[in-house]
Formats: C-alpha cells, structure tokens, sequence
C-alpha cells in the first residue's frame, strides 16, 4: 500500500508540497526532478533571472570609460534590469575581481578610454537579500550569491587552462598534504602520487579569478572571495535572529565560482544554515577529494542545471582528473518546438535558452509543455536561437543607441551614468 502511495506522490509533482530544505537540497532533491516539482522549477528559473540580471547590466563597450563595470547602481540595480521581483530583494553589495594571469582579456573587459573608472578589476557580481516584506511573506530571509558569467566566446576556458590547484587555502584549518609530513620531509614517488590524490583541488583559474587582489585597484584592493566572506559573515550577524539560507547562483564561469564560494563559506564556518549553489552550464571545478570534502557538510548543496548537448559542462574531463559535483537537473533544449536546430555551441550553452526549457520540461520521456508563464522573447536576448517565425529579433537587450545621446553642443557622445549609477568601491 504504502509503495502505491509513494509512486502516486512521485508521479504528481504538486502532491506534498516541499520544505524549503528540501527545495534548497537538504534531500538532495529527491523526488522533485522527475518530474519538476512546480516550486523547485519557479525556484530553479528565478536563479536564472537573477543571473541574467548580471548580464543585462555589464557594460561590455570598451568604447565607453565604465566598460568592466555595472550600468546600474544598487539602488536601483533591479527595477533597471526590469527583474520582475524587484520588489522583494535589494542588492546590498556588489562583487569585483581581478586576476593575475596571462590573456586576461579573454574575460575581463577594460575600456581604451584613458579615463577609465579602473584598469585593473571587473564587476563580476553581487549579493542580494529579500526586503523585510518579503522575508515577512516566506518566514526566512534568502541571501543570494549571485556571479556574473563572461560574454566572451569560448577561447575563455582554454585560456584558464586545466591545472589543479590545492585549495589548501580555504581550508580551514589550513591543509597540510601528507606528502608534506613524511619522514624528514620526503616521501616515495608512489606515496606521492597517492598522497596527493586525497588533496581537495579545484582548476587553478576558478582559484584565481577567486582569490587575486590588486592593490592598485579601489574595487579589487581585496579579492572578491575576501569581499564575499566579509559579507556573508556580516549579514548572517545583521540577521541572526532570523532563518536564513544562502544561495549561490550562476552560469557559466559564474557557475563555476558559485560552487567553489560555496564550499568556501561553509569551510570557513558557515555551518548552521542551508548553504545551496544552483548552477547552470557549469563546467567541471575540482577533483574527486574535493568533491568528497564537498559532500561531507550536510548543509552543502549543488544543483547542477545542464543541458545534455552542452559541451561546457564536460570541460576540463575526467582524463584531467576532474570529476562532477551536485546533482544534475538534466534537459534538452531539443525539445522545444520554438529554438531552431542550431548547430551552435553557443546556443546550447545560452543561458535563457535553458530557462525556457526549465519553463516547459516535463522530463526526457514527455513533450515539452509550459508549466509557467514565461516569455518566449528571452530566449532571443543575447542570441538567435528563436525560429524565425517566432518573430523576435536576435541579441534585443541593448543600450538605446548603443548608449550614445546628443549633447548641449549638438554632438553625439556616450552618455555617462547618472550619479545613483557610477561605480562606487565598497565598504568592508
């Protein structure tokens, strides 16, 4: 009887209302996939929006003197990016990093202007908490993590490269590898070799663009993994009254970064409060030690969005050494009766492409049907991916006239922010 009960609440995804634990992984979202619980699915897609804002506001025109920056202050950061909860979550803090490696501007942007704000950093995030009202609303006060992904193409991740590197310093306490503590400091070749597989490591260039600072920068003088923790650490005080939970999000190298900031704020003591990243399109992080450290903290949760033609995600391989972390919400954006047959790489990868199937998957078995509103035009932001009786021009979301006005004098120049959105360094 009772197994006849469990398969009628697997088949309907509305049957028992999840916990928000269980929505944020706390079961490894079990029973919610298949099929997509209704809540998980409005959870999942409003990850992906608040990601999508991170590229609607990065100012991308090295013409411009704020390229590398964000066009919108915090004030009014959602209601400029037309989020449709702007409402309910205010950005408390906007994320930049640097990095220190060679062919950085394969996905760091700097304007030509001699006058740029800053030569050294990008903007690439920020963190957002729910208003009082909407906290009132839902009994818990959501945190989100939100890491901007690169608009570049796809040279980005072979200019990273494939390295592992130790994450020895995020750990807490600092790891020290066996290797290190043998006899009089040496060690065998083979106990090498094996000692160094039980080291958590992650791809050096996720660490990198992480962890750098540069002091000639006002924005990056700390490295955004400084800046996050900062943070955290003091929002998670400014409300400790209060439930919370933290949720990482991104796409792309945003993916990436969400999941190694995640293991990081738990590994430095954020230990009592869901700690969940939902990802999509992300590529592999780190090695089978740092997966298994991964999965030892009960409140650490990754929930990997990926589409199956995808080729992101397979990078840098299991040959590498490498491995895949999280639970994979897995669909296929060949589904869709809307998208064309592209054989773009891009498309694949593109990030409102998969929120549009997420709107409308009904499993690998089943036809694509919407389960929620969502417009069709998204998928066409930033891409082609719209057949074109759909009607939608490619790459919409743009500045009026590339951002370019008519000054006093009658010339066209690019018009610069308004004083509510010039970049500001943070205070910490």
């Amino acid at each position: 009887m009772s197994n006849n009960n469990n398969a009628a609440t697997k088949a309907d995804p509305e049957a028992e209302e999840p916990t928000w634990p269980e929505l944020l992984g706390s079961n490894n979202w079990e029973g919610l996939l298949d099929p997509l619980n209704l809540s998980l699915r409005k959870l999942v897609l409003r990850c992906g929006d608040l990601i999508q804002c991170t590229y609607d506001a990065f100012n991308n025109d090295e013409n411009s003197k704020y390229c590398g920056s964000s066009r919108y202050g915090k004030a009014s950061f959602f209601n400029k990016v037309m989020f449709e909860a702007a409402s309910d979550y205010q950005v408390v803090s906007f994320l930049y990093a640097t990095a220190r490696v060679g062919h950085r501007e394969a996905f760091f942007f700097h304007s030509q202007s001699r006058e740029s704000w800053d030569r050294e950093s990008n903007w690439i995030g920020y963190i957002a908490v729910a208003t009082d009202e909407a906290s009132s609303a839902l009994g818990r006060r959501e945190i989100y993590v939100v890491w901007r992904g690169t608009t570049r193409n796809y040279e980005w991740i072979d200019v990273l490269g494939a390295d592992l590197e130790s994450v020895q310093s995020l750990m807490h306490p600092p790891h020290v590898s066996a290797a290190k503590q043998g006899n009089d400091g040496d060690a065998s070749s083979s106990d090498s070799d094996d000692d160094n597989e039980k080291v958590p490591k992650v791809m050096r260039g996720w660490l990198t663009i992480y962890t750098s600072d540069d002091p000639r920068s006002q924005f990056a003088k700390t490295s955004a993994r400084v800046q996050l923790l900062t943070k955290i650490k003091g929002l998670i005080k400014q409300y400790q009254d209060e439930k919370l939970s933290v949720t990482l999000v991104g796409h792309s190298l945003g993916a990436s970064l969400s999941v190694l900031s995640a293991f990081d704020l738990v590994e430095n003591g954020v230990s009592d409060i869901p700690v969940s990243a939902i990802v999509f399109g992300c590529a592999q992080v780190g090695n089978k030690a740092f997966d298994q450290r991964f999965k030892s903290y009960p409140n650490l949760n990754v929930l990997h969005v990926r589409n199956t033609i995808d080729l992101i995600p397979h990078y840098p391989g299991h040959l590498l050494g490498f491995v895949d972390t999280g639970i994979e919400l897995v669909i296929d954006t060949r589904k869709s009766p809307s998208l064309k047959d592209s054989k773009n790489p891009s498309d694949w990868h593109n990030l409102q492409a998969m929120l549009h199937v997420v709107a409308g998957w009904n499993g690998k078995e089943k036809e694509f049907e919407l389960k929620v509103k969502r417009s069709l035009a998204l998928v066409n932001k930033s891409c082609e991916f719209l057949k074109d009786e759909c009607l939608v021009p490619g790459s919409w979301w743009i500045e009026k006239n590339k951002g370019m006005v008519r000054d006093e004098k009658g010339d066209w120049v690019l018009a610069p922010p308004g004083d509510e959105d010039l970049p500001v360094p943070e205070e910490y």
